[in-house]
């Protein structure tokens, strides 16, 4: 479903701050994985979703999504097959407009859009039945601005519109980091079932060794722009934090210093 094929990222080339975000990574993901990706700062995590998601152009190389050669499509129209939930809860939805007209935005991605904005009963109805499985109440409040909920209920509207289409690949940058403990479990529980239940193939960014060894079908470690590390099946499901730790050591030849990583 989602073939990364030797690419390259450069930054600030010819200056003093150039740096090579990613080396010649290559990641294949067939339908129905859901891959953990963690590394330390500057491992290149996120400039790999970025660039699978088109905010970012590679150097080299190719990005594949479900057979069709995206390498230079733009962001806009990626996100027609792609979904995508942010680090930031604000930065997913519209703030100004109330909940019901997000999820129609969400539903109509992809489809032409006309100067006529209708939301119709049946629709409206389906809106409620999706808030519901959420458990927080939002299908009793669709008229409300997204501007009012708390961090956690738009984390969890941002998740339902980005798999509202069933997305070729869904994206998840880091998507319960700004969120406290309690509601970043119940983020990560809707996520899981969310997966699960559209059988998405998934690429989840996190901080959290915890959560990438207890998520996912398959766990990813980048260091320095490269993959080291690519644990799946029986192997990750024995997996502790201190094997990965060890096995980081063994990879990269260094110990892993990422405090935030460790702390979590």
């Amino acid at each position: 479903m989602l073939s990364v094929n030797g690419i390259y990222k450069l930054f600030n080339p010819g200056t003093i701050n150039e740096k090579i975000a990613l080396q010649n990574v290559s990641l294949t993901l067939e339908e129905g994985d859901f891959v953990t990706l963690i590394g330390g700062n500057g491992a290149g995590k996120s400039t790999l979703l970025n660039c699978i998601a088109g905010v970012y152009t590679i150097d080299r190389g190719s990005i594949i999504v479900d057979g069709t050669d995206v390498t230079r499509l733009p962001e806009h129209k990626r996100a027609a097959i792609l979904g995508r939930v942010f680090q930031d809860p604000m930065m997913g939805t519209a703030a100004n407009m109330g909940i019901e007209e997000n999820l129609a935005l969400a539903y109509r991605r992809g489809q032409r859009r006309g100067l006529k904005w209708h939301i119709s009963n049946k629709e409206r109805e389906l809106y409620k039945e999706l808030l519901s499985t959420l458990g927080l109440g939002l299908e009793n409040r669709l008229s409300q601005k997204v501007g009012l909920l708390s961090g956690g209920q738009r984390q969890a509207l941002t998740l339902l519109m980005a798999t509202l289409k069933r997305p070729k690949v869904l994206l998840l940058d880091e998507h319960t980091a700004a969120l406290d403990p309690k509601t970043a479990q119940t983020v990560l529980e809707l996520t899981d079932r969310f997966v699960d239940e559209g059988r998405l193939t998934t690429l989840m960014v996190t901080h959290n060794m915890r959560d990438a060894i207890k998520h996912g079908n398959r766990l990813i470690m980048m260091h320095e722009g490269r993959i080291i590390l690519d644990i799946k099946g029986e192997e990750k499901k024995k997996l502790t934090v201190e094997d990965l730790l060890s096995r980081f050591g063994k990879a990269s030849g260094e110990e892993f210093a990422n405090d935030r990583a460790l702390l979590s």
